[in-house]
């Protein structure tokens, strides 16, 4: 089959990698700097298994800029393009996924699309009505960043927002190129499956705070937080998982998604989901109290991403925490080795460690490693578990 693929994330780049080993894929990006790091076999995310597989499967892939290329005699588009979550209007930005669907139309193609880009709850719907097609169907992924492959290799199940034949077709490609054997696959109305999407991430995103407003309180009381969520996590129900205090949820979904949800409720009666997106902020607001009351002369922050072995740091927690002391005139320095830039956010990056640690007296660490371990003494974290 003739699949292509719009988008080259985490998301696109991941689909496109696992269904290169059986079809002949076309991946669509705007980026030329992308577009040629793929077609040499070298992955523009950082992603163990996409690495991987570039440099040991032979993949039928290929990467372009004009989307006529990809799409003529495509059976199968795959829409995995960003959608934003517009603070001003309140509601994802769905227009880059509107674009690759005028565009499939606009060259008389009436292969399947599917849409892997997370959007509101009803838009397939409206996009049927639309267009006036009902060749659309919506699929939530469940990927991890630096770990999506992997987590497409062996998913911990496979949801398509349709119940047609071309559904169970893009199920079986989804499976056939997988590793795990008996993986759950579910079969939905579109608009059902855009729910399970937002609400998963809101359920993740609910327990990220959770954990955090204990480590909170903890924090306040002077209390052992570990004992208190070893304790807590005993209970089978609950369970010893996701469950490490940080700075905050970040990233490419759980604070655009969480947003959402709660813009699709409208007129629903909803406490909990408000209180979600509200805790984030108010976590970000205690880490920032608990540094200025140091007074530091000069606050170091080792890593804006938020994972170790991930290079993403889009809307990561840290970045709030940076708004909040500058906003209270302390001088805040980066080691960000991924980041090529002197500058970021008006903070000077530092690019040795060596440096770095010389100019700062208070270092704030999302998640310990074996550099920052040498000057313990120095580091703000609550990193409790050292795992993300």
């Amino acid at each position: 089959m003739k699949i292509a693929v719009a988008g080259t994330g985490y998301v696109g780049l991941s689909l496109a990698t696992l269904l290169a080993q059986n079809n002949e894929v076309m991946a669509l990006d705007v980026i030329p700097e992308k577009v040629e790091m793929i077609n040499n076999r070298i992955s523009p995310i950082k992603d163990e298994y996409i690495e991987k597989y570039f440099k040991e499967k032979d993949l039928n892939l290929k990467a372009t800029l004009d989307f006529k290329e990809a799409f003529e005699d495509a059976e199968l588009v795959i829409i995995s393009t960003p959608t934003n979550y517009d603070e001003e209007h309140g509601f994802f930005d769905t227009s880059s996924v509107e674009d690759i669907i005028e565009k499939v139309l606009s060259i008389g193609n009436k292969s399947t699309m599917v849409v892997k880009s997370t959007i509101p709850v009803g838009f397939i719907e409206s996009m049927k009505d639309k267009y006036n097609i009902d060749n659309i169907m919506f699929s939530p992924e469940f990927l991890r960043e630096g770990r999506a492959l992997y987590d497409n290799l062996y998913p911990s199940r496979i949801i398509v927002g349709d119940r047609g034949d071309k559904a169970h077709e893009f199920a079986d490609l989804l499976l056939e190129a997988a590793l795990k054997e008996d993986v759950p696959t579910l079969f939905m109305g579109a608009t059902e499956a855009e729910a399970v999407k937002l609400f998963a991430n809101t359920y993740l995103a609910l327990r990220v705070a959770y954990f955090n407003e204990l480590d909170t309180y903890a924090e306040m009381k002077d209390l052992d937080t570990g004992d208190i969520i070893d304790g807590v996590c005993l209970d089978p129900r609950i369970g010893d998982h996701y469950n490490n205090p940080s700075f905050g949820y970040g990233g490419y979904c759980l604070p655009k998604d969480t947003k959402q949800l709660l813009a699709n409720y409208e007129s629903v009666p909803q406490n909990l989901i408000e209180a979600i997106v509200k805790s984030n902020d108010t976590r970000k607001d205690h880490i920032a109290d608990m540094i200025i009351k140091r007074n530091p002369k000069c606050v170091g922050v080792y890593r804006l991403t938020m994972k170790s072995g991930s290079d993403n740091f889009r809307a990561s927690a840290i970045q709030g925490v940076i708004d909040r002391l500058k906003s209270n005139d302390i001088k805040v320095v980066i080691y960000e080795p991924t980041l090529k830039d002197k500058e970021f956010n008006g903070c000077e990056v530092i690019e040795h460690f060596a440096e770095f640690e010389t100019k700062v007296d208070l270092v704030l660490v999302n998640r310990m490693d074996e550099n920052v371990e040498l000057i313990k003494e120095r580091v703000y974290t609550r990193d409790l578990f050292a795992r993300d």
